[in-house]
């Protein structure tokens, strides 16, 4: 009997089937330092304790994304270790912040299966869950991936198709305990523009752009724990280049949206996402922003805009050309955040 885990290919999957992930990790200083040393990370309620305590927190968390990350990194090896690409996700919520000390699990339920017509592969649905040492939910999202079969003679499953919210209602958005951003510090946050400040409709481009290195997102791979073939194995692929992983391009875009966007404090939701085109070693990454909707929430100075944050390899504002994605599109990333009124 193999005591190796070659990993779960589509056959292996079934709807209402629950996955309980290993490895718990506890979360230390160290990813916050390594994260803004990978990504140009600004944010000032990421940064500083003292800031957070004056915007009602009990310190300053880990940036979000280190919650989806490290959440996201210990579903590879049961979920997308023979994938093709992850496809997307929806239906995303940041429910409680991860303070250093905190110790994550991860667990994921089938909702989805349908196998594609060249029978090679099949897509897969999930809802994962991240939950924190009190069994606190941290954040919890539906992801999609297209994964390998092994054995391309066995029968196709029963297609279901999960019906996923297109948005995350305001009123179901997590504002965590305490936030208050009524005596909110502009100057230290290091922008001036306030929740007012931005109209539906309106286009940031982010100026800055930041060339993916090869070496980077090894190590930002491997500190979340993301086992995915395609990242570390040139034989995965017919051209041998190395796939970067979506979430270092998420990542990166949303650091780099900080020029623009320095209030756009907290993530609440992800409302959809696409990774419309692989992102290789090279490539320079820009990003741009539109908002697509605002809303107040229960919390004191606290309102929350609804964003699409697009990262390039080519022009700003560039994104569709005849209803497909322009080839320079690497994300579409639909998304909510909190920032001061």
């Amino acid at each position: 009997m193999s005591k190796t885990n070659p990993g779960r290919f589509f056959e292996d999957y079934r709807v209402g089937q629950v996955i309980a992930h290993a490895v718990p990790r506890t979360i230390s200083g160290g990813e916050r330092a390594f994260y803004h040393a990978l990504y140009p990370a600004r944010g000032a309620l990421y940064s500083s304790d003292a800031f957070a305590r004056a915007c009602g927190l009990p310190a300053s968390p880990v940036d979000d994304l280190i919650a989806f990350h490290v959440v996201f990194g210990k579903t590879v090896p049961d979920v997308s270790l023979n994938a093709v690409a992850n496809l997307g996700y929806a239906e995303g919520r940041f429910h409680t912040p991860v303070y250093p000390g905190d110790t994550l699990v991860s667990r994921s339920e089938v909702i989805g299966l349908k196998e594609n017509s060249n029978g090679k592969t099949g897509v897969v649905w999930v809802r994962t869950s991240g939950e924190n040492q009190r069994g606190e939910v941290v954040l919890d999202y539906v992801r999609w991936v297209m994964v390998r079969k092994r054995d391309t003679a066995a029968p196709a499953p029963e297609p279901v198709v999960p019906e996923l919210a297109p948005v995350v209602d305001a009123a179901d958005l997590v504002v965590p305990e305490g936030l208050d951003f009524t005596s909110y510090d502009f100057t230290l946050a290091g922008e001036p523009h306030r929740w007012g400040d931005y109209s539906v409709g309106e286009v940031i481009d982010h100026v800055d752009g930041v060339t993916v290195e090869e070496a980077e997102h090894m190590l930002a791979t491997r500190l979340w724990q993301n086992t995915s073939k395609v990242h570390f194995d040139r034989t995965q692929r017919p051209d041998g280049k190395l796939l970067i992983y979506g979430g270092h391009v998420i990542s990166m875009a949303r650091a780099l949206s900080f020029n623009g966007l320095a209030n756009a404090q907290m993530i609440a939701a992800i409302n959809a996402g696409s990774h419309a085109n692989p992102c290789f070693a090279g490539d320079t990454i820009r990003a741009w922003s539109e908002v697509l909707d605002r809303a107040e929430t229960g919390a004191p100075g606290v309102g929350a805009l609804r964003l699409r944050l697009v990262a390039t390899k080519g022009a700003a504002e560039v994104l569709k050309v005849d209803g497909k994605y322009h080839p320079d599109v690497l994300l579409d990333l639909d998304y909510w955040v909190l920032m001061p009124l």
